[in-house]
């Protein structure tokens, strides 16, 4: 029998993800508030739902790609999905939510007498589109074994990190370090370029030597070593600006909160928030080299380091 399978949210990320399930032969039932994102789904074979409720009410297993935390919550509430489902559906939320809302989403989700996953993704749209992703997951061991055949579709790996929450927060702190190694990896260009030395020989180094990191040898934030880099598209995302701002706030407020002493985490939010707000609103993350580089050009006119 084939799984049918509701996917709520069908934008950048879901979108392909959903129709790369309805390739691998799931009966996919979609639903998303935008219309021409429904409409391109639809496209790839979707079948579209007039509403989440009505996808999750026929479904074996509900997968959520949401913006927020309050989203995820909003539908998991009363008269929602979780209300509308069949018993013991698996719910699996791929949204990048804080910790703290993915554990109240499980817990809302056990007591109406279903399974649930959360399980976060990295690898952009690119990752989407490829069926690449890698996903981090939280929940009880059986949910995630349910899950895995679907994950591997949408996915070259899935790691089970651990109970309820778990897969959120192997993502904050992914993106944690993905954040501050873009900025240092941004800095070093800038260094190099007021010491004379070419992008392409710094690359060159670095990306054979100690210096090595995803940041540098697959989103370098210079034109030319790495033409698939999303700095040879004027910075067009890949994976944007103002996404890299919201996780590296997430992971922001569970430092502060755990009372952690990083002030490298603290400080590359602060940047990816400025920037975001600013000119790399529609960029991708990468693209904080400019902001960089504006702020070396000016030193007068800014705080040295300062994306403004």
């Amino acid at each position: 029998m084939t799984t049918t399978v509701a996917f709520i949210g069908l934008g950048h990320m879901g979108g392909p993800m959903a129709a790369n399930l309805v390739s691998a032969g799931y009966r996919v039932l979609g639903h998303d508030l935008v219309e021409s994102c429904l409409s391109a789904a639809v496209a790839a074979g979707v079948e579209a739902a007039r509403s989440a409720v009505e996808a999750a009410a026929v479904a074996d297993v509900v997968i959520t790609m949401l913006p927020a935390g309050r989203h995820v919550l909003s539908l998991y509430g009363p008269e929602g999905l979780l209300a509308a489902a069949r018993p013991g559906t698996l719910f699996v939320d791929c949204s990048t939510i804080d910790v703290a809302d993915s554990r109240a989403a499980h817990a809302a989700a056990e007591a109406a007498g279903h399974r649930s996953l959360d399980a976060p993704v990295s690898g952009g749209v690119v990752g989407a589109e490829a069926g690449t992703l890698t996903f981090m997951a939280g929940g009880e061991e059986s949910a995630f074994a349910q899950a895995e055949p679907l994950l591997a579709v949408m996915g070259k790996k899935a790691v089970h990190c651990g109970d309820a929450g778990a897969g959120q927060a192997a993502k904050i702190c992914n993106n944690m370090i993905l954040g501050v190694s873009m900025i240092a990896v941004s800095e070093a260009f800038v260094l190099a370029e007021s010491l004379g030395l070419a992008d392409q020989a710094l690359y060159d180094v670095a990306s054979a030597a100690s210096g090595q990191c995803w940041a540098l040898t697959v989103n370098c934030p210079v034109p030319g070593p790495v033409p698939a880099s999303p700095a040879n598209r004027d910075y067009r995302p890949g994976f944007a600006a103002p996404l890299m701002a919201k996780d590296l706030q997430l992971a922001a407020n569970a430092l502060r909160a755990g009372g952690i002493d990083a002030e490298l985490g603290l400080r590359a939010a602060e940047l990816y928030a400025r920037f975001a707000e600013g000119p790399g609103a529609d960029q991708d993350f990468s693209g904080i080299v400019r902001a960089i580089r504006a702020a070396t050009s000016n030193p007068t006119d800014t705080q040295k380091g300062s994306t403004t």
